[in-house]
């Protein structure tokens, strides 16, 4: 995908509130940014970082900045946005470039089921079962070449691993995407010391049968694509 104009460098401040930020712009200007990105963000929001800035001309927004991405030392350009991993993977199957999700006809977004869930994509062919995929955005980066999730403890996520593997067993297929914004890990894991339930709940659900996928991106002040599929490693 493109952003619809190219995001301008600031250096940020401080992340605060969870969803606000104060930077400083090129011209030396002190704005405040909204961060689309309600996690930890572990390793992504120290002082002095050098992040990337959408600029809306919406008079009726509060903050005109919004936050993408953070230039990390020694990995590179990361996205946080979190809204954007569902466009990215919908994007690549539309492209052909994911051939485990390909061949469906149809493609519904934020479908209900499971227990007062909703799946991101559920992609249906004739013939075929539904193929029920959950799509997760993926900053968490310690170490060289690898990435984690997640990044603290998530009891939704852990939820939707569950649901996913209720679908499984009621004759459904069931896909976890893991979208790392990011061009420069060859691997990814689940960070087990930062939430050992979900790490556990994901190998029970791999067990009956949902499967896995982890995605890098090309990451660029101007478009964020899909990369390549990474090798997963169970924690």
């Amino acid at each position: 995908m493109r952003f619809q104009r190219s995001l301008e460098p600031a250096t940020l401040l401080k992340r605060y509130k969870r969803f606000l930020a104060d930077v400083r712009l090129g011209d030396g200007s002190l704005a405040i940014a909204t961060c689309p990105n309600t996690g930890s963000m572990l390793g992504l929001t120290d002082p002095g970082s050098t992040i990337y800035l959408s600029r809306s001309d919406k008079p009726s927004r509060k903050y005109a900045l919004t936050w993408h991405l953070t230039d990390k030392a020694g990995v590179g350009l990361v996205g946080i946005d979190t809204g954007l991993p569902n466009r990215l993977v919908e994007e690549a199957i539309g492209a052909g470039q994911l051939p485990a999700l390909a061949g469906y006809g149809g493609l519904r977004r934020e479908v209900k089921y499971g227990s007062n869930s909703r799946i991101d994509l559920l992609l249906q062919g004739e013939g075929r079962p539904d193929c029920y995929v959950e799509v997760k955005n993926v900053t968490l980066l310690r170490q060289p070449g690898l990435a984690e999730f997640p990044d603290c403890v998530t009891e939704r996520g852990t939820k939707h691993l569950n649901e996913l593997a209720h679908m499984v067993q009621a004759g459904h297929r069931a896909v976890m995407v893991y979208c790392v914004q990011c061009a420069s890990p060859g691997r990814f894991t689940l960070a087990r010391d930062l939430d050992p339930a979900y790490a556990d709940t994901y190998l029970k659900a791999r067990a009956i049968g949902v499967e896995a996928i982890a995605l890098t991106c090309h990451v660029s002040p101007d478009t964020i694509t899909i990369k390549d599929q990474i090798h997963i490693t169970d924690p």
